[in-house]
């Protein structure tokens, strides 16, 4: 089981970048999916979540209104699009999945390095 995450790079504030997450080896289609991030020196944060059948997202407050997660099942791929990006959305952004709807996040991608400069 693979998650491969890319669409990463340098971006200045106020800028976009549409992050994905390819699975490969076993279908995600039937748990949540998520974005996590982690910065130098701080811990990995959740930063986005969405349930099996995309009804229900959640987002960690410092990223609400500006971020937007999406999957689309049939390619086995999750999405985060980030808007009006701030120089503290600086970080290593990771996805994840889950192996069965309620419990741990069992699977982790390689992440991608997200830059924003002031």
């Amino acid at each position: 089981v693979q998650l491969q995450a890319f669409g990463g790079g340098l971006v200045q504030a106020g800028g976009s970048l549409r992050l994905s997450c390819a699975a490969s080896g076993r279908t995600f289609s039937g748990v949540p999916m998520g974005w996590f991030r982690q910065a130098p020196g701080k811990e990995r944060e959740n930063v986005a979540t969405i349930s099996w059948n995309s009804a229900t997202t959640t987002y960690a407050d410092s990223v609400k209104g500006r971020f937007t997660v999406s999957r689309d099942n049939a390619k086995n791929t999750v999405y985060l699009q980030m808007n009006s990006l701030k120089p503290e959305d600086t970080a290593v952004y990771y996805c994840s999945a889950r192996r069965r709807v309620l419990g741990s996040w069992d699977y982790w991608g390689q992440g991608t390095q997200v830059t924003v400069s002031s």
